[in-house]
């Protein structure tokens, strides 16, 4: 009876020992079990991401943001909210590794990688690619509608101020590209650190304020559709969109060079399923998927072997594909210090304050 006793007893023990154990490592397997993706609006289709989760049995919890502000901001301050896998802009990339905000990718576990245009990695804000790896990339330049607006005699960012657009102007809600658009006006470095540069640029946007009826980077183009603007700043995506709609929108490329970015996936520091996360890079840079993608949203690739897949009509859309004399003339986003980026900020809310 004694033994019978101790025996109970030391199987409730066990019981009790081992409960937490159980529970971490069914706590372990949830994770494991999901991804928690954070992305632009409309930036992958829900059919893409249903597709992952049948082939791997991972699922998927997405979310979405409208700026590369708001997701920082989100991921600065609610720390315990932890997400595996994230898609900032160019600058932001350097900008969120230099606060220690995400963390280094094992490319080594990404065969696809291999599929990736040299051409658009290595770049300033990420040297030898160690944090992030490019997903989409694109350009900011002018949209008109021809149907209401002569284009003949547009092609700077400089008409932009021209009186007669009053409250008629939309401009992203991205406080680096309007104050790259101003320096550009102004001659003076697009990626310049120099606070009085910076301040000078800040007064021309104050000119520029009269004519502008609306920010937007949920989908710059909305208001293109809407009618309620018919020139202003936009994505070549989005532009490319709304030509399919049957939108008479004129995609301009000023002749002091369109703003180019490029959105990159990188993995947060807190991340909770890491592993997860690079199989969901490795799977979104198939050629095929990536085709898919691209039909869907627009935008340009940097996935070559995905390019290769696409119709002609698309590869052969400046909109889209502009020609090297284009790139060429174009300025890319590149990293800004803390103290500088807090300063464009506060510009920002000023201007649209105003």
């Amino acid at each position: 009876m004694k033994m019978f006793l101790f025996f109970r007893l030391m199987c409730i023990l066990l019981i009790i020992l081992l409960f937490p154990i159980k529970r971490y490592l069914d706590k372990k397997k949830s994770y494991q079990d999901t991804i928690f993706f954070y992305n632009w609006t409309e930036y992958v289709p829900q059919e893409i991401l249903n597709q992952f989760t049948k082939e791997t049995g991972i699922k998927i919890i997405y979310s979405t943001y409208d700026s590369n502000e708001s997701m920082f901001t989100k991921l600065k301050i609610y720390k315990k909210q932890s997400y595996d896998l994230v898609v900032p802009s160019t600058y932001f990339v350097d900008k969120m590794k230099n606060e220690g905000m995400i963390q280094k990718i094992e490319k080594n576990k990404i065969p696809n990688f291999k599929n990736l245009d040299p051409k658009f990695l290595n770049k300033s804000f990420d040297y030898n690619n160690e944090y992030s790896i490019p997903y989409i990339w694109g350009a900011t330049a002018i949209g008109i509608n021809t149907k209401v607006i002569d284009y003949k005699h547009i092609n700077s960012w400089n008409d932009l101020w021209n009186k007669k657009y009053y409250k008629s102007i939309s401009l992203t809600d991205d406080a680096k590209e309007v104050f790259q658009m101003s320096l550009i006006r102004l001659k003076l470095p697009v990626n310049t650190t120099n606070t009085n540069y910076i301040n000078k640029a800040f007064i021309e946007l104050k000119k520029l304020m009269p004519n502008v009826i609306s920010f937007n980077s949920g989908n710059p183009g909305y208001p293109f559709i809407e009618g309620s603007v018919n020139i202003g700043m936009i994505w070549n995506g989005s532009a490319y969109a709304i030509q399919k709609l049957g939108i008479p929108l004129k995609f301009i490329w000023p002749k002091e060079g369109g703003i180019f970015w490029m959105d990159s996936f990188v993995i947060p520091s807190n991340a909770k399923n890491p592993k997860g996360a690079l199989k969901l890079i490795n799977f979104l840079l198939r050629p095929d998927i990536a085709v898919k993608i691209l039909k869907k949203i627009g935008f340009s690739t940097p996935n070559l072997e995905a390019k290769k897949l696409l119709p002609l009509e698309i590869i052969n859309n400046e909109t889209l594909y502009p020609n090297d004399k284009i790139i060429n003339n174009g300025i890319w986003q590149n990293n800004n210090n803390i103290n500088i980026n807090k300063q464009y900020e506060t510009y920002f809310q000023k201007l649209k304050n105003l």
